[in-house]
C-alpha cells in the first residue's frame, strides 16, 4: 500500500495532511489493517484543543480499543460526523477517511514527523 507523500506520519500510526494553517488527521492503512474491522470511533468536540503526541480519542475494532495520538497541536475546527454512523469508512480507505480537521498552533511541529518513505521503512522494521 503506497502512503501518500504529501502526508506526514507518526510512529503511533496517525497521518496528518496540512493545508496552510489547517490540517486533516486520520489513521494509516497499516493501523486499520492491524486493528481489523473498526466498529466505533470516539472523537473530541469541535473547538477542543489537542496537544502533539497526546491522546485525543480512540478507535475500537473487533480486536481492540486503541488510543489516537495527535500528530500536532491545534484547535479542532471539524469532526468527521460520518464516522459516528459509518466507522467502516476507515477500513475502506484509511488515507481519505479523515477524523479531525484542526488549525495548527505551530506548523513547524510537522517537521518532526515521518515522511511517507520513512513511515514505510518504520512499518517494515516493526513487522
Amino acid at each position: 500500500m503506497p502512503y501518500p507523500t504529501d502526508y506526514k506520519y507518526t510512529k503511533e500510526h496517525e497521518w496528518i495532511k496540512a493545508d496552510g494553517k489547517n490540517a486533516a488527521i486520520g489513521i494509516t492503512h497499516h493501523a486499520q489493517e492491524s486493528l481489523g474491522d473498526i466498529v466505533f470511533v470516539d472523537l473530541p468536540k469541535v473547538s477542543s484543543e489537542i496537544a502533539s503526541a497526546k491522546p485525543f480519542g480512540s478507535v475500537e475494532s473487533v480486536k481492540a480499543v486503541s488510543d489516537l495520538y495527535a500528530p500536532a497541536s491545534g484547535t479542532i475546527i471539524q469532526v468527521n460526523a460520518d464516522l459516528a454512523t459509518a466507522p467502516e469508512k476507515i477500513n475502506q480507505d484509511a488515507h481519505s477517511a479523515w477524523m479531525l480537521k484542526i488549525t495548527l498552533n505551530d506548523p513547524a511541529e510537522l517537521n518532526a514527523l515521518l515522511s511517507a518513505a520513512d513511515y514505510e521503512k518504520f512499518v517494515a522494521e516493526e513487522g
